[in-house]
């Protein structure tokens, strides 16, 4: 699996995790919050990240969007138009991923597939999606991170706003 351009990232046995702060958030909050789902990359690495989503015409994955560290990125624009959007993710650099149980397709290279079945017969790879249930809210943000929640096992948290 791995970026445009040919990154290929070794997979680790232990996912990093996905957290919120409002440190972190407080520090990407120059501007204005827009109606988007973005993705903050709290790490010190250069991250590859891939969303699933249901559209008109089905279940749809898109990537690779690179995401340095300390940054974020947009991954849709405008208001969400789904409840639902699942997310896949890869250090580029010490090879950790952030994942889930969701089995959805994806590609070496930029990609957007339609369908989530048969992703290997098809001649895509299958990994492995984090849901996350935005419920009524137009904007969602998920943070990457490589330090698990206090309290417990990874966690994967993302947040919203009307």
């Amino acid at each position: 699996m791995g970026l445009p351009g040919g990154w290929r990232f070794p997979r680790l046995a232990t996912a990093l995790a996905i957290t919120v702060g409002a440190p972190f958030l407080a520090a990407f909050a120059s501007s204005p919050a827009l109606a988007d789902f973005r993705v903050c990359n709290a790490t010190q690495n250069l991250v590859g990240v891939s969303i699933g989503y249901r559209a008109k015409v089905g279940w749809v994955t898109e990537g690779w969007w690179h995401i340095e560290g300390s940054t974020c990125k947009t991954l849709i624009e405008g208001p969400l138009s789904s409840r639902y959007y699942y997310l896949y993710a890869e250090d580029a650099e010490r090879g950790g991923r952030w994942d889930g149980p969701i089995n959805m397709c994806v590609a070496e290279k930029e990609f957007k597939i339609a369908g989530v079945s048969d992703c290997v017969a098809r001649g895509f790879q299958r990994a492995s999606f984090q849901e996350y249930d935005t419920g009524e809210q137009a904007n969602w943000m998920v943070q990457l991170t490589d330090t698990p929640m206090a309290g417990g096992p990874t966690a994967v948290t993302g947040t919203g706003t009307q």
